[in-house]
């Protein structure tokens, strides 16, 4: 059963109700699958999170569908796309496919997009048929930032029509301006170094703001790879939000970056921010989670001011796909997007002979359960294997790459002789 959100049902003839929905750190999960374990789970998947859109939509009389970055990486279906079968020009990369099949109105790029290199974000973001905005990553700066070439478009002005209370139909027009943390000049270095240069996310809104409002936006909606945390600006913060949504003429503020629910108690007690009500300096904001794991809803109660609309109320929430018990077990909230899922099951065919082909053989049974004690197999195997290769790639010219660890963060583990 389908019950209208209180603003649709009860919007005056000069109001009217936007609701604006937000994906967030998908990182290329598109099937409810765990490659790693080689298994259906029910707690990601855009396809889940998808199917949650018709009733979504169902619930308000105007909307739209927003994503903010960290897409094209994180899992083996990501690195099966950059490593394996690569990107050529006019290529579909499944997780572009997949949003195109969902119907998104504009997105932002994360920090995870550049890890794979400008070439391949170039040709995989090429596909999407909606505006994908980054304010703050430039290929060459200016004296300000509205004076920089941009990697991506600042910001789009979506024009939309919007039903009022009355049934009438009126014009609107939605600035959405994107940001990603500006740390990603370190942590890619190997490919941003002298190709791109970044800015501060709170002194790009502030210099890019005001002229989306004079193009005549009426209302700006932040999309902020950035997460929630302190109120005080400092030059160059990661997690930025929070004096971003301080920033005069933003609206709304879609977040993410940290993997986290917004609104929830985990963020009670943080200046400026009410985690009961879904707001950040009393504008509203979401963090839908990650994975897919949530959609993010920003509803808002829109009035006629003249020849625009300013926003008069809000009420967000970060509606889950499934539901966790007390003893951690899972029950799905939501099914399949079966149009979803046909438009990476090619792809996702070809990750799981990927994951699933064998490495090498072992006689011997492998385990790291005394690591800290005295030399440990699984990461001795690891290590020769890694000598080898480097052995293998001083012919030519240097690269970075992993090393083995025997004090890393995890449980330890052991496998059984066979195929790996």
């Amino acid at each position: 059963m389908i019950t209208l959100h209180p603003y649709s049902a009860h919007a005056a003839t000069n109001q009217a109700h936007l609701r604006i929905m937000e994906t967030t750190d998908l990182h290329v999960h598109v099937y409810p699958y765990d490659y790693y374990a080689d298994k259906p789970v029910d707690t990601v998947g855009l396809a889940r999170t998808a199917s949650i859109i018709d009733g979504v939509r169902a619930e308000a009389t105007n909307t739209m569908l927003l994503d903010n970055g960290d897409f094209l990486q994180g899992n083996p279906l990501g690195d099966y796309i950059a490593y394996e079968r690569g990107m050529k020009e006019g290529d579909m990369h499944p997780i572009i496919t997949a949003m195109n099949a969902v119907g998104y109105d504009a997105a932002t790029v994360g920090n995870h997009e550049f890890n794979y290199g400008l070439d391949f974000l170039s040709k995989s973001t090429a596909g999407a048929e909606f505006p994908i905005v980054l304010a703050n990553i430039a290929k060459s700066q200016g004296a300000s930032p509205r004076e920089d070439e941009t990697l991506y478009k600042p910001y789009v002005i979506l024009d939309r029509e919007l039903t009022d209370g009355a049934g009438n139909t009126h014009p609107i027009r939605v600035g959405v301006i994107g940001f990603t943390p500006p740390q990603v000049m370190n942590w890619d270095r190997k490919h941003l170094e002298g190709n791109v240069q970044a800015r501060d996310i709170v002194e790009t809104a502030r210099a890019w703001v005001p002229q989306i409002v004079e193009e005549g936006a009426d209302i700006v909606v932040a999309l902020s790879h950035s997460g929630i945390g302190a109120a005080h600006h400092t030059e160059g913060m990661e997690n930025a939000s929070v004096p971003l949504a301080g920033v005069e003429g933003i609206d709304a503020v879609m977040t993410g970056h940290s993997h986290l629910v917004f609104p929830s108690p985990t963020y009670a007690g943080f200046a400026a921010v009410d985690a009961d009500a879904g707001t950040i300096h009393g504008k509203p904001a979401v963090m839908g989670g990650f994975w897919g794991s949530h959609m993010g809803l920003i509803d808002l109660l829109l009035e006629r001011d003249g020849d625009g609309w300013r926003v008069v109320s809000s009420t967000t929430e970060a509606r889950p796909i499934y539901q966790r018990g007390e003893d951690r077990s899972v029950t799905p909230l939501v099914e399949d997007d079966a149009e979803v899922l046909a438009s990476v099951e090619q792809a996702h065919g070809e990750t799981l002979a990927y994951v699933r082909r064998a490495v090498g053989k072992t006689s011997a049974p492998l385990h790291s359960y005394f690591a800290l004690v005295a030399d440990d197999p699984s990461v001795q195997i690891v290590s020769k294997a890694q000598t080898w290769y480097i052995e293998q790639m001083m012919r030519g010219p240097p690269r970075h790459a992993g090393v083995a660890d025997p004090f890393g963060g995890g449980a330890l583990q052991g496998r059984r002789p066979g195929r790996a």
